[in-house]
């Protein structure tokens, strides 16, 4: 099967490819098979001209059970989001419940062009919560890599044989939560099974980042998450040991992290991911994300520029899980994840400079197209093959069950 994508403004993010004000992308049996111009193929056409044709974003860290209740956190404090989302709330999460919230996220983020998403799962109380987000990943559209951080660690080695590939991720406890020493059982387990790391560190927890190197935690298939208050001498050690660390700009700075590190991990030697964290607190789109990065950051030093914010939210999240070699950037052989954007909406019109437009004016409302894997599964503005009005009547009943069971109100 092939596809050309014919005449848009092409954003590879590869510099051997570079960039092409008008050009075209040809797919083939779902990868990218070449870049530039090409000239008369048999393929189905797909009109590119008045589009941005950038590769598909990567959230490297996304808390995807919470979306029902999406927006009720804006004036949380990460401790007052920790007593709700985890004290309150998600101990009356039953399996349906994780999978209509991971379903509609998934959807979510895919129609705001994030091809692939880690989905950190930390609504553990049972293993059929694992299995429902599973479910519901798998059902979704899009590439998905489901990080468990469970609640008996023994349960990962159960979903492992479900997830047999690099769809999965160990989720960490981590210094917040637990001893150093689970910590060491943690890893060890993750590397028998093969899985890369993810583990949240930030404030106090960030002391403990010499002891994690010292007991050998510490690879390039560990991913920090956050990493606010990170000394120079601890962001040292992470850039040595060739750890990755993803930064949720919007959650960083309005919950009291402290500003995102973003500048200081350029710094140390480390390109940071971009994520989303959590939908009750934050708008879950990559656009946002960039912006705030970019912003927080120029206000701070003067520094970064907006390719920089782009390659963050596609090639640096790529190689942050582990998917460089398929995801990322426009390249010949890689995976055919795709982004149309309508280049002639008036909120981005006209496109002078098709990354800083981008980063600083783009919107979920202007994707008009996703490929995954070669396969459209969002044309003209609208998901496919999605019933969207039951899906979110099923969403708002879960929802409604959960609050009411807490004795909290949802809206």
């Amino acid at each position: 099967m092939r596809t050309l994508l014919r005449g848009g403004m092409v954003v590879s993010l590869d510099p051997a490819v570079g960039d092409f004000p008008r050009g075209d992308v040809l797919i083939e049996d779902g990868r990218i098979a070449a870049v530039g111009t090409i000239g008369d193929v048999d393929a189905e056409i797909v009109d590119a001209k008045g589009k941005i044709v950038l590769p598909g974003f990567v959230d490297t860290h996304r808390h995807t059970w919470q979306t029902a209740f999406r927006g009720i956190g804006a004036d949380w404090t990460f401790a007052e989001y920790r007593a709700a989302m985890h004290g309150t709330l998600r101990p009356h999460y039953q399996p349906e419940d994780v999978y209509l919230g991971n379903l509609l996220g998934r959807l979510e983020a895919l129609n705001s062009g994030v091809t692939t998403m880690l989905d950190w799962f930390h609504c553990s109380d049972r293993p059929e919560n694992a299995d429902a987000a599973i479910d519901a990943l798998e059902e979704a559209p899009g590439e998905s890599i489901f990080c468990y951080c469970a609640m008996d660690p023994e349960d990962t080695t159960r979903v492992r044989k479900r997830l047999t590939g690099d769809e999965m991720a160990f989720g960490l406890r981590g210094p917040i939560l637990t001893t150093m020493d689970t910590m060491v059982a943690d890893v060890a387990l993750a590397r028998e099974l093969g899985l890369r790391v993810s583990v949240h560190v930030h404030g106090a927890a960030c002391a403990s980042i010499p002891e994690m190197r010292e007991r050998n935690l510490l690879d390039d298939r560990t991913t920090i998450v956050h990493g606010n208050g990170l000394t120079d001498e601890q962001l040292a050690i992470l850039a040595d040991a060739g750890c990755s660390v993803t930064v949720s700009p919007d959650v960083e700075a309005k919950m009291g992290f402290g500003w995102p590190e973003t500048g200081r991990l350029l710094g140390a030697g480390i390109r940071p991911s971009l994520s989303i964290d959590d939908c009750p607190s934050v708008g879950g789109d990559m656009f946002s994300a960039m912006r705030t990065a970019f912003a927080t950051q120029r206000g701070l030093d003067g520094g970064l520029v907006a390719r920089d914010l782009l390659e963050f939210a596609t090639v640096d999240g790529a190689r942050t899980c582990g998917r460089e070699s398929r995801a990322g950037s426009i390249s010949v052989g890689k995976d055919a994840d795709l982004l149309l954007l309508d280049a002639e909406d008036l909120s981005v019109f006209p496109v002078n400079d098709p990354v800083s437009t981008v980063v600083t004016a783009a919107h979920p409302g202007v994707v008009d197209s996703v490929f995954v894997g070669g396969q459209a599964v969002k044309r003209d503005g609208k998901l496919l093959g999605v019933d969207l009005p039951r899906l979110r009547d099923r969403l708002l009943e879960s929802r409604d069950r959960v609050a009411a069971a807490a004795g909290m109100t949802a809206r």
